[in-house]
């Protein structure tokens, strides 16, 4: 189900705007009156900073336990492709619906832009979508004007592209299985509000995902695993991690009894990975496949996240990168001192970045 996605030719015809508070904090909503019309001289830079967010990422769909139709995201979506000229009453039911979503303690009031978009380039076919965001904060900029023959600064308030908190690119495709949905939440896996209570979307679980997700889960588990306490090191561990990582390099195939033997190897790493594994399948509402077709793009991704920090109850930690390896290791010495009774890592250079 994967897709090619183009943005070059998208543009916004028209978005609705909110500011969405807290209902649990007697925070209110408050929704655009009527659509602004982005005007043609911004339209190319705005289109492209509200659609830069969603490249390379995961697909989503619409699930509901019992049918798409009684999905209020799913029904909301195909009421605006279906007529485009009702965006001011369907984003303002979008923002509803976000409002009475946000009513735990530690959700955040922000602003919320809902936006037509026209022309998304999907395996090369024009394709309507609908852009969601929230920014959660807000930055203070600087402005150099010209005024009375002079130059003046000043400041503003306002939300920074580069920092928008969450979004949702519904494109008008796959309407039967619940479209196709792209989202984040920099919030990370902390806050499910907005992919579980508010969108109400799975991923798909295509070859990139499961690609992403294997990597991501073998490596996370690997760095943190401890067979003994000679090889509790973390460089010891980041070399396993890397190994799970060769295996998803020159296999095309994932089998995950093959994996297990291949790179886990012990009967007790292998029970704890399904542990590990059960817990990842909890939180992403998604079976896992034991078997699918490797998605070589989403390992290189996984292979350049690969670093390790020591942690020290000193209150010290030390990053590696990810380009730290085996070939490194003599940089770093371990040790015990005697007389501080305390153990201790030096580290060797040539010179400072």
């Amino acid at each position: 189900m994967s897709l090619k996605i183009r943005f070059n030719s998208a543009y916004i015809t028209g978005t609705v705007l909110a500011k969405v508070g807290n209902p649990q904090r007697d925070e209110p909503l408050q929704t655009s009156k009527e659509v602004f019309k982005v005007a043609e001289k911004d339209c190319e830079a705005l289109t492209a900073l509200f659609l830069k967010p969603f490249r390379n990422l995961i697909a989503h769909r619409f699930s509901h336990h019992s049918s798409l139709e009684q999905h209020e995201m799913n029904t909301l979506a195909t009421a605006l492709f279906a007529a485009p000229d009702s965006l001011l009453e369907q984003g303002c039911r979008i923002a509803k619906r976000l409002y009475s979503k946000s009513n735990h303690p530690n959700i955040k009031s922000g602003d919320l832009c809902i936006a037509y978009v026209k022309d998304i380039e999907v395996d090369g076919t024009a394709t309507d979508a609908l852009c969601i965001l929230k920014a959660e904060s807000v930055v203070p900029f600087l402005s150099i004007s010209a005024r009375n023959g002079d130059l003046q600064l000043s400041t503003e308030e306002g939300i920074n592209p580069e920092k928008i908190d969450k979004g949702c690119l519904i494109l008008n495709r796959f309407s039967d299985m619940g479209y196709y949905v792209l989202t984040f939440d920099r919030s990370g896996a902390e806050s499910r509000f907005w992919v579980r209570d508010f969108l109400g979307v799975h991923a798909v679980p295509d070859e990139a995902f499961l690609t992403n997700t294997y990597t991501s889960l073998a490596v996370s588990f690997l760095e943190q695993v401890k067979p003994d306490e000679t090889a509790a090191a973390p460089e010891t561990r980041q070399a396993a991690a890397r190994d799970a990582i060769a295996y998803f390099e020159e296999k095309e195939m994932f089998d995950l009894q093959e994996f297990e033997t291949e790179v886990l190897k012990t009967p007790e790493a292998v029970a704890q990975f399904t542990e590990h594994r059960v817990r990842v399948e909890e939180e992403q509402g998604v079976p896992l496949e034991k078997s699918f077709g490797i998605s070589k793009k989403d390992v290189s991704k996984a292979k350049k996240k690969i670093g390790i920090v020591l942690k020290f109850d000193t209150g010290v930690e030390l990053h590696l990168k990810p380009s730290f390896s085996d070939r490194h290791a003599g940089v770093l010495e371990r040790g015990f001192d005697d007389d501080k009774q305390m153990k201790f890592v030096k580290v060797y250079y040539n010179k400072e970045d």
